[in-house]
């Protein structure tokens, strides 16, 4: 697809912008198809929200051009932003309305009256039938990012752009989030997603953009960045609390289940650690020899760019 693509659903053209000597965006150039699972990420200060919040309208490029289902986010503001649903990191919201009183309130906005039966089903899927009456002040954290969420799907956009939407919330709501959000999707609705979460972006996306410092680093479909000849893996529980030597812990990083996973450039380096860390007296529990994921190739990516 060329970059100037009348049919994208998101086209980014050639984006700069500068806040005093901080260089946010450096001519950021992609597209997302239509009907595309699309992921973006990158590490704190990237880039990404940013880019979202040009691509909603709520601050002006310096230079280059951003489409919304073709049209201008300048120009063309009202019909890009009637094409586009965004859900914040931030938990945003009136402290004064009920969950269904916000959310006629936010079809309000689009012009939308008698919204009450998509309403409906948006709290359904979301869970959120029982809380329909209750005052937004009263709902825990992980209940008002739900809000958010319905607050972006009220109008129906095609395309629905997700900052960390998970952030926060516990795993049933995130299972049940992403099972309607594969539904839209399905139904052809365009999803852009932030997250630091990387196995839901790996799961989920059919292509994904990475930056770092404002600009593209990678951008390609996930089986071919999963493909990228890198590091094996490997994977230990240790017992008792020995600490690694200091040379690897240079190539570890923790996991999510407790474990350790070092970054080794072949199969003799994993022999060669195994008997650095017999040699140090560390105890292993368990022992994984695993394919990279997509947390090792954003890392080894990342590092690459350094």
């Amino acid at each position: 697809m060329s970059i100037s693509d009348p049919s994208a659903a998101l086209l980014i053209d050639g984006v700069c912008k500068r806040y005093g000597s901080l260089q946010a965006l450096d001519h950021v150039s992609l597209t997302v198809r239509q009907g595309e699972f699309f992921g973006l990420l990158g590490p704190n200060g990237a880039g990404k929200t940013t880019l979202i919040s040009l691509l909603a309208g709520l601050g002006r490029a310096d230079s280059g051009v951003i489409r919304v289902m073709g049209h201008d986010v300048v120009a063309g503001y009202r019909d890009a932003r009637r094409n586009l649903g965004v859900v914040p990191q931030e938990l945003v919201f009136d402290p004064f309305f009920t969950v269904r009183e916000t959310l006629r309130i936010q079809s309000g906005y689009f012009g939308l009256r008698r919204n009450d039966d998509w309403i409906d089903e948006i709290l359904h899927h979301l869970d959120l039938h029982t809380k329909a009456e209750v005052n937004m002040r009263a709902l825990s954290g992980g209940m008002k990012r739900r809000v958010l969420v319905a607050q972006a799907l009220v109008h129906r956009p095609p395309v629905i752009v997700l900052d960390e939407p998970t952030a926060g919330v516990d795993v049933e709501l995130r299972q049940g989030l992403w099972a309607f959000v594969r539904d839209l999707n399905r139904q052809g609705h365009t999803i852009v997603l932030t997250t630091h979460y990387l196995e839901e972006a790996e799961s989920l996306c059919g292509r994904i953009a990475m930056l770092k410092q404002g600009r593209v680093i990678a951008l390609d479909n996930t089986t071919s960045l999963l493909a990228r000849p890198i590091h094996q893996t490997l994977r230990l529980r240790l017992r008792g609390d020995i600490a690694l030597p200091a040379d690897l812990r240079a190539v570890a990083r923790a996991t999510a289940d407790g474990r350790v996973a070092l970054a080794l450039e072949n199969a003799d380096a994993v022999s060669a650690c195994l008997a650095r860390l017999h040699a140090a007296g560390v105890g292993l529990e368990e022992i994984e020899l695993v394919r990279p994921d997509l947390e090792d190739i954003f890392i080894s990516i990342m590092r690459e760019a350094a």
